[in-house]
């Protein structure tokens, strides 16, 4: 929100400079981005006016104009502007005078002729950005006048960076409310009286979704001129919060947009066919809109329309086909209230971000639309002239948002701020803000939210109201103590930074990507799940939630591939969200390898990362729990995942993760040179650990003894291993797959399987009987379930 400082001081002035203004109006909430001065650097400017104006004697493009306003008398003064002629008052730069840039104005001979001044264009006194001419200024501007007195240029704009929250400071009004609050100061606007109709005439208004538009206000005027001239102080009001003048009509409602923060539209009455109906857009359904683009109409935007045809796309911007135009001579002008969550998103969704909307999306007061109307009138009148009928209201109650009660506790007041406050000042803070104190008891006071307020629902808001009111700087800084449980710390969970740290340490970067992605991503990633759309997306691209983090993992490999970066490790933790009856929000940890399996170096190796690489790193993970035992890896399908590499991670019979290659198409997709490898894990399934306990080392040596066995091909090296150690017995304490061989020697079904056994008493040493009979039953097992035999 911008504006003019001298014009918030026609609503309130308190004994304060822009910039002390500026300052405390920041404390209060309502942060300002920049003070700065609505016109450029300029002296010795003053009104001119050209008596005559005449043809240079030898150039085509300029003219001798005599020019009345410099103290002296009348000046000649050599112009090439245009749309110089006699009888018009213009900006004249005197001999001496100094304009933006540091540019002086000297007397000068142009083609042979003497010039003394210049005639000066908007832009050249960076008061605006018309540079086609000299600026013409109204007729009845007095010559001699210093311009920057005459049009008040000793002022600055301030800018305001509202929270969305604060919707109510998108005007004038609001913030000079606020203004007078902080300063204990009287807040006048302009009397806004109603207008009283000399014509019957009124459209009908059929609200078709009173969810999305529940209040809607027009009033029909007739014959205006449109060929009047906005007024001077209108233009520049307008110039300095940042909108460029158009016409009488379009900047009337700008100026009560600004004024009062209420949107506004004008129609041109003989455009339309019919009456006024709300509804939704039908899909395919198209409006040009006032800045010539053509736009196709997605179902579910809410359009104003004439019963034939769209007219505007309602809270955004109106039509081109409806406009007021150089033509018009009757205007229908409307004032609604639109749902903010009917709007919000949906100017983005275009392409479009316009005043109204960003003022309708963060909620407009739904009370306020009788009196932008009856102010648009007013000043209509006044400018263009015309003949109002009356103001024409249509309501669904219904639909209406309801009146917000908020009860404050005084006991609640001291406890939060802490600091106390007299209930005197309570209530004077808050009734001065706009509340209406309805019932007051022993416990504290019950207080009706005002219509423009939509950010106040609950005490914790009514306490921050106070805090900021009161005063910041006003609230002691004090030490608050409580009595706090002391709450146990359950070991046997998991610490997940210890999970990262692991990461960490085996070279991997932490990610942060969004949780939600575009669509098409999430169904090359998992397409038989349904993501959940959101309602209100930033962008296209991010219009669903994620319901795996590996999507937003392969974006970021593509990010770091694309700045040359081709040896990548990278992990992150946080939710993702599976749809169903309930919406499943799991916390998750995810990781990816792509490049070298070793930094370049001299004494490094050039192989690239494989399968078994980032198997090992999620083993080194679920070795963290102590309870490395209890998790194994199974051949899996993933439609994510190469059908060949992929394995599922089981805890018990629970899957708890995933681990494998991209598949290959996938990798095409992504444009990946190489196989990327990822996983997922389940942190809720996996953050139960095993609490480490103390076992004596034995004192006696361990005995190690090697099989090499012929197995068939297809039988998976976990169950090998876990079929060998249950028949080993309790003296095993370590067994290992160090060989695995096929080919030349060995039949094609076959494969070749080297472990090594080491077995170890506690108490004694074990001898060679012992030793024997325990690789004996091991080997006999193995011949039983797989058909296992000795090299």
């Amino acid at each position: 929100m911008k504006f003019s400082n001298a014009w918030l001081r026609e609503w309130v002035n308190p004994q304060l400079s822009a910039q002390e203004l500026a300052d405390q109006i920041t404390m209060a909430g309502l942060e300002v981005d920049g003070v700065e001065p609505v016109a450029g650097d300029f002296t010795g400017v003053v009104v001119g006016e050209i008596l005559a104006c005449e043809q240079h004697p030898d150039a085509d493009k300029l003219r001798v104009c005599t020019v009345a306003g410099h103290p002296d008398g009348e000046m000649q003064v050599v112009c090439g502007a245009p749309n110089a002629r006699a009888g018009i008052k213009v900006p004249f730069a005197l001999v001496g005078a100094v304009l933006p840039g540091d540019f002086k104005i000297k007397k000068a001979k142009l083609r042979g002729v003497e010039s003394r001044g210049m005639l000066c264009a908007q832009n050249e006194l960076e008061l605006g950005e018309d540079s086609d001419g000299i600026w013409e200024l109204p007729t009845d501007a007095p010559t001699g006048t210093d311009l920057r007195e005459y049009l008040q240029l000793d002022d600055v704009a301030i800018e305001v960076d509202l929270t969305p929250n604060r919707s109510d400071c998108l005007g004038i009004a609001g913030v000079a409310r606020e203004v007078g609050v902080l300063n204990r100061c009287p807040v006048e606007g302009p009397a806004i009286e109603p207008v009283k109709p000399t014509i019957d005439d009124s459209l009908p208004v059929s609200l078709m979704d009173g969810e999305a538009c529940p209040r809607y206000v027009g009033r029909v005027i007739r014959n205006i001129d449109v060929s009047a001239q906005t007024p001077l102080w209108m233009q520049e009001r307008l110039r300095r919060a940042g909108l460029r003048s158009i016409d009488p009509v379009v900047d009337v409602t700008n100026y009560v947009l600004l004024e009062l923060g209420q949107p506004m539209h004008a129609f041109d009455l003989a455009k339309l066919e019919g009456g006024i109906k709300v509804r939704l857009a039908e899909q395919g359904e198209k409006l040009t809109l006032l800045d010539g683009q053509e736009v196709t109409l997605e179902e579910g935007t809410l359009l104003i329309t004439d019963g034939k045809k769209p007219l505007a796309m309602a809270g955004i911007m109106g039509g081109e086909e409806s406009a007021v135009s150089g033509e018009t001579r009757d205007i229908f002008l409307e004032s609604a209230f639109f749902n903010p969550l009917a709007i919000a998103g949906k100017a983005r969704s275009y392409g479009l971000h316009t005043d109204s909307s960003h003022r309708f999306e963060r909620g407009v007061d739904y009370r306020l639309q009788e009196k932008a109307v009856e102010r648009a009138t007013q000043l209509l009148l006044d400018i263009v002239g015309g003949e109002p009928g009356p103001v024409h209201l249509r309501e669904m109650e219904e639909t209406m948002p309801a009146e917000r009660h908020i009860t404050l506790r005084r006991a609640r007041v001291e406890s939060g701020l802490g600091v106390k406050i007299a209930d005197d000042e309570i209530v004077d803070i808050l009734t001065r803000l706009g509340l209406e104190k309805i019932d007051q008891g022993d416990e504290g006071w019950t207080f009706l939210v005002p219509s423009f307020r939509f950010d106040l629902a609950i005490e914790a808001d009514l306490l921050e109201e106070l805090a900021r009111v009161y005063g910041y700087n006003r609230i002691p800084s004090v030490s608050f103590s409580a009595a706090l449980d002391i709450v146990p710390d359950h070991e046997v969970e998991l610490d997940g930074t210890i999970l990262e740290q692991t990461l960490l340490a085996r070279g991997y970067h932490e990610a942060i990507t969004f949780s939600f992605i575009d669509r098409d991503t999430a169904a090359l990633f998992d397409p038989s799940a349904e993501p959940v759309a959101l309602q209100n997306p930033i962008s296209a691209d991010l219009a669903v939630m994620r319901t795996s983090l590996i999507p937003g993992l392969c974006k970021s490999l593509q990010y770091n591939l694309n700045r040359q970066q081709d040896r990548v490790r990278l992990f992150e933790t946080g939710l993702r969200f599976v749809p169903g009856a309930d919406l499943q929000q799991q916390p998750m940890l995810a990781g990816l390898v792509y490049g070298p399996r070793q930094a370049e170096s001299w004494t490094g190796g050039k192989e690239w990362v494989d399968f078994y690489d980032i198997k090992a790193d999620v083993e080194a993970l679920l070795a963290e729990t102590n309870a490395a035992d209890e998790f194994r890896f199974e051949a899996g399908e993933h439609p994510a995942l190469h059908p060949g590499q992929c394995a599922r991670i089981l805890r018990g019979e629970r899957q708890v993760g995933v681990v494998g290659a991209l598949h290959p198409q996938l990798q095409k997709k992504l444009d990946l040179p190489k196989a990327a490898f990822v996983f997922e894990l389940d942190l809720e399934a996996i953050g139960e650990s095993r609490l480490p306990s103390f076992r004596p080392l034995s004192r006696f040596p361990a005995v190690r003894r090697d099989l090499a066995l012929l197995i068939d091909a297809d039988v998976q090296a976990a169950s090998l291993v876990e079929t060998a150690a249950g028949a080993a017995g309790e003296m095993l304490t370590d067994l290992k797959i160090f060989d695995v061989y096929q080919g030349e020697g060995i039949d094609f079904n076959r494969k070749s399987v080297a472990m090594g056994l080491t077995f170890q008493h506690p108490s004694r040493t074990l001898n060679d009987e012992e030793i024997t009979a325990a690789v004996d039953a091991v080997v006999k097992q193995l011949e039983q379930k797989y058909n296992a035999s000795l090299r």
